[in-house]
C-alpha cells in the first residue's frame, strides 16, 4: 500500500494494537444486551406486523412453528406501537433472553430467505457487540447531562426503530474498536490529492473556490507540505484537489478499486493532518476535536449499516453546497424563521466528488460502487451557539443512564419546570420551523433523532432547533407551488419530489413515529406525563402554528397532518423481506405495509385503552 515519505513528521495511521481498549465482552453484559434486544425485536416486529401476538390474560402469546410459545407483557401506544417488558419474556416455561433462538424459531413465520437469515445473524451479533461496548463504561443520567454534543454522540445506543442498528457490515472487530462512535477514540484522517480530471469541487460563498477551504481546514505548514510532496513526485499541485479519506476506506476500497489512477499518479495518498476527529452516530461523519472551529467532514464508507451502504452519492455530493445556499436563502429571507425561530441550518458548504471512471459508465451496477470517494464539509455547531447554550441531538433524550434514569428526566429536573411545561417547550422549539418550511415552501427535512439537534439554555430548557443533513434528507412537494418554480438548476435536479401525503410522512415517520413514539411513553413511565397528553400537546402546537398563519389555510389542507390514518412505514420489514442484503442499482426506500391510526386526528387525542392483554411494564 502506498505510504507517505517515512520522514514525514505529521501523526497518522491507526492506534497501535496495545492502545486499544480492553475487551468489554463478558457474560453478564452479553446476556443483558441480548435480553434488551429481544424485547426490542418483539416490539418493532409486532409494530410492523411481521409478528402478530395474540392477547391472553396477563400479556401476549406468540406461537412459533419451529419453536416454543413465547409470552410477554407489553404496553400499547400511539401509532399502534408496542413497549415490551424485557423481564417478562418467556419461551415455554423458562425466561427468554436469546434473540438468536427466537430468529431461528421464527424464520419461517417471518418469511426469511436463506441468505437473509444468514446475514441477519451476523448483523445481529455485531449490533449486540456494540451494545456491550456501550454498557462497559456507561454513565448515569446526571453524567450524561454534563457532556457536550460531541462527547454525547459516543454514548448513544443507535436508531430506536431499527433492530439491527449497529451492524456495520464490513468492519472487523478491530475496526469497530477504532472507528465506531462507541469507541470514543479520536483518530487522524489521511488526505488524498486527486487530479482535477477525476475530481470536481463545489462550494458556496467565500468557499466558491477550493483554496480558501484548504487554508481554513489545514495548518499552513501542512498545506505547504502536501504541495511539496506533489512537486517532489513531478506533479503540479494546481492540477489537484485535496480531500480527507477514511483510512479504512482507503485500504478496503480506494486502493483496490482506483489502482489504475493511483499507479498513474492521478490519485496520491498524503499524510494525515494534525487534527484528531471523532465519528458521529452515522460513523461516516467526523467532528474535529483538535480544532472545533473547523468543519465536520462527511466521508464515504463502504460499510452496510442501517439499511444502506454508507457511501456518498455522486450527484448529491456535487449538489450539497447548492442545496445549502438555497435552504439558507429561504431561512434568511423569512423573518419568522430568521428572527423568531432562530433556526440553525448546519450547511454543507463545500464538497469534492470523485467518480470511478468505469462504474460511472455502468448504471446497472450496485449503487455502492457509485459512492466510493469524495468529501463534504459541514458547518460545525459550535459557531452558532449563543453564550450558555448547549447542543444535544434529539436522539440523546432517549438515553437511559446506569441509574435507570433517562437523560430527558435529568434535564427536566434541572430545568425546574414540570414535565408538561418542559415538553410543551420542546414541541414549541421543534415544530414551528419544520411546519413553516412545509406549509410555506413545500419543503421538508427528515428531522429524525440524529438530524435534529436541540439547543438548551443554562437551565437545560430547549430554546432553539438546529438541523443537519440537507442534501440526503430534504424533499420537495410535487405540486405547482409558486415558491418552488424558480429553483436553481443544481437543486431542482437532485432533490426528490413527493406527493403531499409523502411530505407529511417525513414528519410522521421521521419525527413523530421515529422519536416521539418512544419519548412519549418514556415521559409517562418516568415522569407521570400521560402519553395521551403528550400527543394532545403536539396537536395543540400544530394548531397554534396554523392559527398564526391563516393565509396558508390551503396549504394546511394540502399537507394534512390530521388524516385519520397514515401509511405504516416499515424499516425492519425492508431488511427482512424486501431488499434483504442484496445489491441494487439504487438505494432502498422504506417499505409500506398497511396503515396505522393517527393519534393527532381526533380533537381529543385517544390511545388504546386498557384491555385484556395490554399490560404496562414495571417502571
Amino acid at each position: 500500500m502506498p505510504r507517505p515519505p517515512a520522514d514525514d513528521p505529521l501523526p497518522r495511521g491507526p492506534l497501535p494494537q496495545d492502545s486499544l481498549p480492553q475487551d468489554p465482552l463478558t457474560r453478564p453484559r452479553w446476556r443483558a444486551a441480548c435480553r434488551a434486544l429481544l424485547a426490542k425485536l418483539l416490539a418493532e416486529f409486532s409494530y410492523e406486523e411481521l409478528l402478530r401476538p395474540e392477547p391472553v390474560p396477563g400479556g401476549y402469546r406468540l406461537a412459533l412453528p419451529d419453536g416454543p410459545e413465547y409470552r410477554f407483557a407489553a404496553r400499547r401506544g400511539a401509532y399502534g406501537s408496542w413497549q415490551v417488558d424485557p423481564e417478562s419474556i418467556r419461551a415455554g416455561e423458562r425466561p427468554a433472553d436469546d434473540p438468536f433462538e427466537f430468529v431461528l424459531a421464527a424464520r419461517r413465520l417471518l418469511g426469511l430467505a436463506g441468505d437473509t437469515s444468514g446475514h441477519l445473524v451476523r448483523e445481529l451479533t455485531a449490533t449486540l457487540l456494540a451494545d456491550v461496548r456501550l454498557a462497559a463504561d456507561a454513565l448515569s443520567a446526571a453524567e450524561l447531562a454534563e457532556l457536550d454534543h460531541t462527547a454525547l454522540e459516543g454514548r448513544q445506543s443507535g436508531h430506536p426503530w431499527l433492530v439491527l442498528n449497529k451492524g456495520r457490515l464490513g468492519f472487523s472487530a478491530t475496526d469497530a474498536a477504532r472507528w465506531t462512535p462507541e469507541a470514543r477514540t479520536p483518530q487522524p484522517l489521511s488526505w488524498l490529492a486527486v487530479h482535477r480530471d477525476l475530481a470536481q469541487y463545489r462550494g458556496v460563498g467565500d468557499l466558491a473556490e477550493a483554496e480558501p477551504l484548504y487554508r481554513a481546514e489545514l495548518d499552513g505548514e501542512v498545506l505547504a507540505r502536501y504541495r511539496r510532496l506533489l512537486v517532489d513526485q513531478g506533479l503540479d499541485p494546481a492540477g489537484y484537489l485535496l480531500l480527507p479519506v477514511h483510512p479504512w476506506q482507503w485500504d478496503e476500497t480506494v486502493l483496490p478499486l482506483f489502482a489504475p489512477w493511483i499507479a498513474e499518479g492521478r490519485i496520491v495518498l498524503l499524510p494525515a493532518d494534525r487534527d484528531l476527529r471523532l465519528p458521529q452516530q452515522s460513523i461516516r461523519s467526523f467532528f474535529n476535536v483538535t480544532s472545533p472551529h473547523r468543519h465536520t467532514v462527511k466521508l464515504p464508507l463502504s460499510v452496510l449499516n442501517t439499511l444502506v451502504w454508507r457511501g456518498l452519492p455522486t450527484e448529491r455530493t456535487l449538489a450539497a453546497p447548492a442545496v445549502t445556499a438555497w435552504i439558507h436563502g429561504l431561512r434568511d429571507g423569512d423573518p419568522f424563521l430568521r428572527e423568531e425561530c432562530r433556526v440553525v441550518l448546519l450547511g454543507e458548504v463545500a464538497s469534492v466528488t470523485v467518480q470511478h471512471p468505469y462504474y460511472a459508465r455502468l448504471p446497472e451496477a450496485p449503487y455502492q460502487y457509485k459512492e466510493l470517494l469524495g468529501a463534504i464539509w459541514r458547518e460545525p455547531l459550535g459557531g452558532y451557539l449563543a453564550p450558555g447554550e448547549r447542543g444535544r441531538t434529539l436522539a440523546a433524550l432517549l438515553q437511559v443512564g446506569t441509574d435507570g434514569r433517562a437523560l430527558v428526566e435529568e434535564l427536566i429536573a434541572r430545568s425546574g419546570l414540570s414535565a408538561r411545561d418542559w415538553t410543551a417547550r420542546l414541541l414549541h422549539v421543534m415544530l414551528p420551523p419544520l411546519l413553516h418550511f412545509l406549509y410555506r415552501y413545500g419543503t421538508v427535512f427528515s428531522p429524525h433523532g440524529e438530524n435534529a439537534i436541540l439547543l438548551f439554555d443554562e437551565r437545560d430548557v430547549p430554546v432553539r432547533l438546529a438541523i443537519k443533513d440537507f442534501v440526503d434528507d430534504v424533499n420537495l412537494s410535487d405540486q405547482d407551488l409558486p415558491e418552488l418554480r424558480e429553483l436553481p438548476p443544481a437543486v431542482a435536479e437532485v432533490l426528490l419530489r413527493a406527493e403531499p401525503a409523502g411530505l407529511c410522512q417525513f414528519l410522521h415517520a421521521g419525527l413523530f413515529i421515529g422519536v416521539y413514539r418512544y419519548l412519549a411513553p418514556l415521559l409517562e413511565r418516568r415522569l407521570a406525563l400521560p402519553e395521551a397528553e403528550f400527543w394532545g400537546l403536539l396537536r395543540a402546537e400544530i394548531l397554534a402554528h396554523q392559527a398564526r398563519f391563516p393565509e396558508l389555510a390551503e396549504r394546511f389542507a394540502l399537507f394534512d397532518l390530521f388524516t385519520p390514518t397514515i401509511d405504516r412505514l416499515c424499516l425492519n420489514r425492508n431488511r427482512l423481506l424486501l431488499d434483504g442484503y442484496r445489491d441494487r442499482p439504487a438505494r432502498p426506500h422504506a417499505a409500506v405495509y398497511g396503515q396505522v391510526v393517527n393519534p393527532l386526528a381526533a380533537a381529543r387525542v385517544g390511545l388504546p385503552g386498557p384491555r385484556e392483554g395490554v399490560v404496562s411494564p414495571a417502571p
